[in-house]
């Protein structure tokens, strides 16, 4: 079994890759609000269907990655925790 210097080390390890996942997504959110931003000017005064479908899923897009950064921020915080109780 590993000792507890290199379980914390582990956990760090980690941690520091899911830390860098959020900084990945917070990218991706806001390239699709931009993206988002775009579209709307490009398509403003319309009302056809498919337009304003686009739009709900772009949001729901970036709403699902802002759900998964908490949960990634989750994972750290409890690795945290345990590698504190140590």
């Amino acid at each position: 079994m590993a000792g507890v210097e290199e379980i914390r080390a582990g956990i760090a390890a980690a941690n520091e890759k899911a830390s860098a996942s959020i900084a990945a997504l917070q990218q991706a959110a806001q390239t699709l609000e931009e993206a988002q931003q775009t579209l709307a000017m490009a398509t403003q005064g319309s009302a056809q269907e498919d337009v304003s479908q686009a739009h709900g899923l772009l949001a729901e897009a970036i709403q699902g990655i802002t759900g998964t950064q908490s949960t990634i921020q989750a994972c750290i915080s409890s690795t945290e925790g345990y590698a504190a109780r140590l």
